[in-house]
């Protein structure tokens, strides 16, 4: 599997679909599934889930993963690790410029979500869950140069830990790090 794919155009408007999106996103945390599977996750049918399955293969993005499939059962895997893009990427096709709008929103609202079930459900924790946990905003004055400067650290900061982790650790749990970083909205030029 490839650590991470930098998508072209093509394959970033295949992915810029809602049930697309949500397979990919369920094969990457959970691992390898069947279309019954993964339809039975995501509350949908399963003539869709391979329908939409086969899209995102058709680009690259899932592949069949062999070591769960059986004779009669297809199962599939996210062909890589993460997606990274930059929107300037595809300032020449406005069909791609659509998707990564579509996108990032998408994602922003998904993340919105990912912080309210966190605060919903953060009394349930350990204490020292509860205490590991953070939501911080910075502010500084910047080039366009030093944010990215800033974000490739960040970035190559949580690879580390992303390699570095032992999921058989006693204590150990899926963990979300989300990074945004981007002009001030109450500073617009």
């Amino acid at each position: 599997m490839e650590p991470v794919l930098h998508p072209t155009g093509k394959q970033l408007r295949a992915l810029a679909h809602p049930l697309r999106s949500r397979l990919l996103g369920t094969l990457r945390l959970d691992g390898p599934a069947t279309a019954t599977e993964l339809a039975a996750r995501l509350g949908t049918n399963s003539g869709a889930t391979s329908y939409h399955l086969r899209q995102l293969a058709d680009v690259g993005l899932v592949e069949d993963a062999p070591e769960r499939s059986t004779g009669r059962d297809r199962a599939w895997r996210s062909s890589h690790g993460s997606t990274s893009w930059s929107s300037t990427d595809f300032d020449d096709d406005p069909d791609a410029r659509a998707a990564d709008d579509w996108l990032l929103r998408h994602h922003a609202n998904t993340m919105g979500r990912w912080v309210d079930d966190w605060l919903e459900s953060r009394d349930q924790w350990p204490s020292e869950w509860r205490g590991a946990a953070d939501q911080s905003d910075y502010h500084l004055t910047a080039t366009p140069e030093v944010l990215a400067a800033l974000m490739a650290e960040l970035h190559a900061v949580v690879r580390r830990y992303v390699d570095a982790s032992d999921p058989s650790a006693p204590t150990a749990q899926p963990v979300t790090v989300l990074l945004h970083a981007f002009p001030s909205p109450e500073r617009r030029p």
